[in-house]
């Protein structure tokens, strides 16, 4: 079998891009690099020497100047033969450009360190072969993602016309996500709008948190409380501008509204045991996007999965006013 050799990307420094951070003009020209890179994995390959700038080595916070030719040698992916597996999912709908499914808690999007089988990608290759292949082996047909144990609605590309498209939307912030979470504390009002940058958590690189403006990626977030419950446990749908990683999970839980089971970014409860609560209560509800073939406007919405619609069972006896 051929490997493929790394190949070399050449970009010249604009003067609107003078003075930017060397990782934070990688990751603004991403779209030149073929797959999806990340601000993080440009980094990396600062740190590995694959980055020159005019024949020079430098550090991610080293300050582009107009003019200078920076050269990125990027690495040829290693090659993966990713074996089909039936892994369980729920078909919303599906034809010759997209599959929306319904991805069910527990599930994670696709193979990492950790998790190389039993991954959604698995399961997309038992159930269909046709994926787009822009995001190389291990990530085929994914263009956005779901934390492990959040369930709910996703849009996988079935060609890279598709992928394209809906990459662009995401991008451009047209294709419109609502959540639903059952969130633990005592709300300032019935909604808000959360505007706070995201970006790794200073001590814990593993986790997010809210940063300073030049530290991390502006995000937004809106919350409207839709039924609250006694323990001061409350059902609210949330709607996102930005797509940051853990971005709901972190903001609500920096305004004291954690989602109620996040292990991660939630409260202790004694109630989470009585209520049934395993994991984080998010649910991707509802994705509006353009069709990419049709360019029409559509909606598809992924049903409650059966533990949430468990805990809102034992909950509806103690609904309070808003």
């Amino acid at each position: 079998m051929d490997i493929p050799a790394e190949h070399l990307v050449e970009i010249t420094v604009l003067e609107s891009n003078h003075g930017q951070r060397l990782d934070q003009f990688l990751a603004q020209h991403a779209a030149l690099f073929s797959g999806d890179f990340s601000r993080a994995m440009f980094q990396e390959l600062i740190v590995k020497k694959k980055v020159l700038v005019n024949d020079l080595v430098r550090k991610n916070n080293y300050r582009v100047r107009t003019h200078e030719l920076i050269q990125v040698s990027v690495p040829a992916p290693i090659p993966s033969e990713l074996v089909p597996e039936p892994v369980e999912f729920t078909l919303v709908y599906e034809d010759d450009y997209i599959l929306v499914l319904s991805k069910p808690p527990g599930i994670v999007v696709h193979p990492a360190c950790g998790n190389l089988t039993g991954t959604l990608v698995h399961g997309l290759l038992h159930h269909c072969t046709g994926l787009s292949g822009i995001n190389g082996q291990i990530r085929p047909g994914i263009v956005h993602r779901l934390d492990k144990d959040t369930s709910g609605v996703m849009v996988v590309a079935k060609n890279d016309e598709a992928h394209h498209s809906l990459s662009s939307q995401f991008k451009n912030k047209t294709a419109k996500k609502t959540y639903y979470a059952l969130l633990d504390g005592v709300p300032s009002g019935k909604e808000g709008k959360i505007c706070s940058s995201i970006g790794r958590h200073p001590v814990n690189r593993k986790k997010m948190a809210v940063v300073a403006e030049t530290r991390g990626k502006a995000a937004v977030t809106n919350w409207k409380v839709m039924t609250r419950f006694d323990h001061n446990l409350l059902w609210a749908e949330i709607g996102i501008e930005t797509g940051r990683t853990h971005q709901i999970r972190v903001h609500m839980a920096s305004i004291g509204l954690p989602v109620a089971g996040d292990a991660v970014y939630g409260k202790k409860n004694d109630k989470y045991n009585d209520l049934g609560i395993k994991r984080q209560c998010l649910h991707a509800s509802r994705l509006s996007f353009s069709h990419p073939a049709t360019n029409q406007q559509v909606t598809y919405v992924a049903e409650l999965s059966p533990d949430l619609a468990g805990v809102l069972e034992l909950l509806q006896f103690s609904v309070r006013e808003l």
